[in-house]
């Protein structure tokens, strides 16, 4: 009876493990997929660029009122209504025509799949785990998101090559069939009567969509100061106004759940679980780590892809050592240590990705191959791996169980603007430092002619792509620019790129240290201690 009991709980964590895993890997997949789908839509890639940030979008809006419907109707039945939804979207987006049917598939109805799913996911593990079976069941869900973000590439790369990327999204329509199937064996519980806050859920949808449209677009427009080719508002980027507006209709939001409340109302996310110092302690552990994941996975394929010139499949397998440790910490740590501190375990976390930032910046030196990525990717799995295994049970543990899918939503969305705002603050200090580092070694240099200086001083004032040697060198001779000054500026970018990612990298390593002091409001016993 008890093997019986092992092989349901088994089943039910890889369907919620599947679940995850196929969220998290569509955007991966259409990151090194873009040319290709682009060039098949008859589009550009602005078109498929578009497409992305709307996905990421439309589920970092309604994350919180997934989580809220997900109360309303029922986890379980939340997680297949989401599944179907997101299996349409799937269906939907391999036999797009056009870019309009794919914004319909992929970014309008895949990213209100999502939104129904992801906080879903986070209930229902802790309503079909036991308290002390929760930090490895969290750790594993976990570890299958980190996961199809480094093998996205590879299947993106493959299917792209030798089939097609509408296979991918194709199979996944065959994956949700299945997850399906196997939800059944996940334990229903009786919905709960209360009413969707339809004022809440636009206030929240409108601010977070505000915040996150801002952040995505900062490394096109700037995030204060207009670029160059960029749009201006009242002298400044359109981007720190979005993010203002965002945090104005945020602060609206919190007045009107506080009304509804006063009113004996149901609100769309209760304010007072926000005043629980573990759930506080753990969305800001959340952020920070989602916030370094989301700027090391930004860095890591500039350096593989663009620096090197590694292929997609080839990028994908350098990231790969990261997501071993990943499992052996996430599933590891709760087995072995049971009674272990999260405070502990998520400072131990902290300073594995603090070491592998550092041994990488070490490592990216003239000359650096792929192999300087292994030993980093290796303690940056452990660090991420140590995390997830503690945070999920650590923040749904702080609150009643009926409030999981409250809590899921915050947390996605926590999640979610971590990501956001690591792949921008990354982007934007790699750009930033290979400018200013290009633009002193060119006009230092010898070998350039004043003209050719001028020039570049003019054309490059906005900002330096980060882009191949190959690519530069197509530039400069489109420029008319002579050969030995191409030589001089090509060389001059190689060094100025890994200037600009060590940078990167470093403020990486500086913001994982402030994440340490977030950790001190952490529990200091596991949640089965708390419990009892």
């Amino acid at each position: 009876m008890e093997r019986k009991a092992t092989v349901g709980a088994g089943l039910i964590l890889l369907t919620l493990c599947a679940g995850q895993f196929l969220m998290m890997l569509d955007s991966s997949v259409m990151n090194v997929s873009m040319a290709t789908v682009a060039d098949d839509l008859d589009t550009n890639i602005t078109g498929i660029q578009t497409a992305i940030t709307l996905y990421t979008l439309v589920m970092a809006a309604f994350m919180i009122t997934g989580g809220k419907i997900g109360q309303i109707l029922g986890r379980s039945r939340a997680f297949s209504i989401g599944c179907v939804i997101y299996g349409v979207g799937s269906l939907t987006t391999s036999v797009a025509p056009n870019l309009g049917v794919l914004l319909l598939g992929w970014s309008g109805l895949e990213g209100l799949g999502a939104a129904l799913i992801l906080p879903a996911i986070v209930a229902l593990v802790a309503s079909n785990f036991p308290t002390d079976e929760r930090p490895r069941a969290y750790g594993l869900v976990a570890a299958a998101a980190a996961i199809a973000v480094a093998v996205g590439p590879i299947i993106g790369g493959l299917f792209t090559t030798y089939l097609s990327w509408r296979y991918v999204f194709a199979g996944e329509v065959l994956v949700v069939i299945a997850i399906l199937i196997l939800s059944r064996r996940i334990e229903a519980e009786e919905p709960e009567k209360a009413r969707l806050d339809l004022v809440g859920t636009g206030l929240s949808a409108v601010g977070l969509g505000l915040i996150v449209f801002g952040i995505l677009r900062s490394g096109t427009w700037g995030l204060v100061r207009a670029k160059a080719d960029g749009p201006e508002w009242i002298g400044l980027s359109p981007v720190i106004w979005l993010i203002l507006a965002g945090g104005l209709v945020i602060w609206a939001f919190a007045l009107w759940e506080n009304r509804v409340l006063s009113r004996g109302g149901e609100p769309l996310v209760d304010p007072a679980i926000l005043r629980t110092k573990e759930l506080r302690a753990g969305l800001n552990s959340f952020f920070f780590q989602y916030l370094l994941q989301g700027g090391l996975f930004f860095a890591m394929p500039l350096f593989l892809s663009v620096a090197l010139g590694l292929s997609a499949i080839e990028t994908g397998v350098r990231l790969l050592p990261l997501s071993f440790t990943l499992i052996l910490a996430a599933a590891g740590v709760p087995k072995v240590f049971p009674d272990a501190s999260p405070r502990r375990v998520a400072r131990i976390g902290f300073i594995a990705l603090f070491a592998a930032l550092v041994v990488l910046i070490a490592g990216l030196q003239e000359g650096a191959g792929a192999g300087v990525t292994t030993w980093p990717m290796l303690l940056a799995g452990l660090g991420i791996g140590a995390l997830a295994s503690q945070l999920g049970a650590v923040t749904v543990s702080s609150v009643p169980d009926e409030q999981s899918s409250e809590v899921g939503g915050l947390q996605n969305t926590i999640t979610n603007l971590g990501i956001s705002i690591g792949t921008a603050l990354t982007g934007a200090i790699v750009i930033a430092a290979l400018s200013s580092s290009l633009l002193t070694g060119v006009e230092g240099s010898s070998q350039i002619p004043a003209p050719v200086k001028a020039q570049a001083s003019t054309q490059l004032s906005g900002g330096v792509p980060f882009i191949s040697d190959k690519e530069l060198e197509t530039a400069l001779d489109e420029a008319h620019v002579g050969p030995r000054a191409t030589e001089a500026i090509i060389e001059e970018n190689e060094s100025s790129r890994l200037i600009g990612l060590r940078t990167a990298l470093a403020v990486l390593a500086a913001l994982s240290l402030v994440a340490l002091f977030f950790t001190s409001r952490l529990p200091a016993r596991p949640p089965t201690a708390t419990a009892t």
